[in-house]
C-alpha cells in the first residue's frame, strides 16, 4: 500500500528587513518553529533538506546547529526558485519508501544587509561573470532583470500582452497583502500607481518586480497516518511533478512563450487525480508580474497569449475575483523568500489560518516554483483530509 504523505508543521521566522541573524540562523529558527507547530521535538526528525539563495548560506552544518543526530537522510538542494517544491517532492518520495519517516525541509537567506539597498542585495552573486557569460554582459545581459524583460516583450510582441495586464496582477496582489500582516508591502496601489513607479528593465517597472527579503521558513513532513495524530490539520501531498527545459542560453523558440508549468502543471494534477476546474487556490511563483502570468496560462486557466486579457479581466483576481491567486500578496507585496513564498501561503489557507484573507474554499491548492529564466519548473497539489 502506498505510504501517503503530509506537511504537519510550518515555521517561520521574523521576515522581510530584518537583520542580526545569518541564513543559517534564520533556518534553524524556522526548522526550530515548524517543528514546534507541529507538536513534536527536534529528536523526531530523521532527516533534513535544505537550501538557500544564491549565497549558499545554509549548509549541511545546520544538522549540527540543531542538535540534529542519527539522521537517515541529510541534503543540500539547489533548483534556485523551484527548490521549495522539490524538497517536498524528495521527502514525500524518502517516507513513502521508508527511508525517513519526519522530515524537516527548510529556505533561508540573508541577503539585505543594513544601510545597503536592496538593488544590490544580489549583485555580488551575478558580478564580474566571465567566458560566455562574461560576453552576454558586455552586450548588457547581465540580470534576471533584463533576462525575464527579454521573456516579457516576446510574449507581449507574439500576443498583444500589455503593461496594463502586468499591472493588474500587481494591483490585485497588493489587494491580498492588505490583508496580510506577514506582508512586507500593505499600502494599496491602483494601475496609475504602477505606471507611475520607476522602470527597472523595460517592459518591467519596479511594481512588477519580487521584493527582497531576509528569513527563513521551513515545514514538517510525514505521513498522512502520523499526521492525523498530531496537532495541526494535516494538509496531504496529492501531487507533484518537475520540468526542466534545459535550454538555457540556447536559441529557443519557445522562449518567453512557454514556460516549465506547461509539463510540469498537467503532470501534477493527473497524480492528484484533480481537474483544474477542482483547485479552489493558486499559488504562484511571481519573481515578476510576467512570471505569474505565464504560468496561470501555461497550467491552463486560459487558452495559450490570452492570459494578460484573462487576468486583467475584472472579476478575475483579487479577493472578490473567481480565481484566488497569490492570496497573501505573494513575493510582489509580501515577502521573497523563493518557492517557499507561495508554498507558506499554501499551508496557511489549506489550513483555514489566513485570518482575514482566507478563502472560503480551500480543499485543493495548487503551488509552483519557478527558477532561472522559466529554465526550471516544480509543481505541487495539496489538499485537505
Amino acid at each position: 500500500m502506498t505510504v501517503r504523505t503530509a506537511i504537519a508543521g510550518l515555521g517561520m521566522s521574523e521576515i522581510g528587513k530584518v537583520y542580526g541573524h545569518t541564513a543559517n540562523e534564520f533556518a534553524s529558527i524556522a526548522v526550530r518553529n515548524a517543528v514546534t507547530d507541529a507538536g513534536l521535538e527536534l529528536s523526531d526528525l530523521d532527516g533534513l533538506i535544505m537550501s538557500s539563495g544564491l549565497g549558499s548560506g545554509v549548509g549541511l552544518g545546520l544538522q549540527g546547529t540543531l542538535g540534529l543526530t542519527d539522521l537517515n537522510l541529510l541534503t543540500s538542494m539547489q533548483g534556485y526558485g523551484s527548490t521549495a517544491a522539490q524538497m517536498v517532492q524528495y521527502a514525500a518520495m524518502a517516507i513513502r519508501s521508508g527511508m525517513a519517516s519526519t522530515i524537516a525541509v527548510a529556505w533561508a537567506d540573508d541577503p539585505l544587509k543594513e544601510n545597503v539597498g536592496a538593488g544590490a542585495a544580489y549583485q555580488s552573486a551575478a558580478s564580474l561573470p566571465t567566458g560566455w557569460r562574461g560576453l552576454l554582459a558586455a552586450g548588457g545581459l547581465y540580470s534576471a532583470n533584463i533576462y525575464y524583460a527579454l521573456a516579457a516583450r516576446r510574449h507581449m510582441r507574439k500576443y498583444g500582452t500589455t503593461n496594463d495586464h502586468f499591472g493588474a496582477i500587481a494591483v490585485a496582489q497588493r489587494q491580498w497583502a492588505t490583508m496580510n500582516p506577514l506582508a512586507q508591502l500593505r499600502t494599496p496601489i491602483t494601475l496609475e500607481d504602477y505606471h507611475a513607479s520607476r522602470w527597472i528593465s523595460e517592459p518591467f517597472h519596479l511594481l512588477d518586480c519580487c521584493l527582497v527579503s531576509n528569513g527563513g521558513i521551513a515545514l514538517v513532513i510525514t505521513s498522512l497516518d502520523r499526521a492525523r495524530a498530531l496537532p495541526q490539520p494535516p494538509i496531504e501531498i496529492l501531487g507533484w511533478a518537475q520540468a526542466h527545459p534545459g535550454r538555457t542560453g540556447v536559441r529557443n523558440d519557445d522562449f518567453g512563450l512557454v514556460s516549465g508549468a506547461a509539463r510540469s502543471g498537467p503532470a501534477a494534477l493527473r497524480m492528484a487525480d484533480t481537474r483544474l476546474d477542482e483547485i479552489d487556490v493558486v499559488e504562484v511563483y511571481d519573481c515578476y508580474t510576467f512570471t505569474a502570468l505565464i504560468t496561470l496560462e501555461d497550467y491552463g486557466f486560459c487558452e495559450k497569449g490570452e492570459g494578460g486579457a484573462f487576468l486583467a479581466e475584472p472579476g478575475t483576481l483579487g479577493p472578490a475575483g473567481r480565481l484566488k491567486v497569490n492570496t497573501g500578496g505573494g513575493e510582489l507585496s509580501s515577502y521573497y523568500l523563493w518557492g517557499m513564498t507561495p508554498l507558506s501561503e499554501a499551508v496557511i489557507q489549506a489550513r483555514g489560518q489566513a485570518g482575514e484573507r482566507q478563502v472560503e474554499r480551500h480543499d485543493r491548492v495548487l503551488v509552483s516554483g519557478n527558477g532561472g529564466t522559466l529554465d526550471h519548473h516544480a509543481t505541487l497539489v495539496l489538499g485537505t483530509v
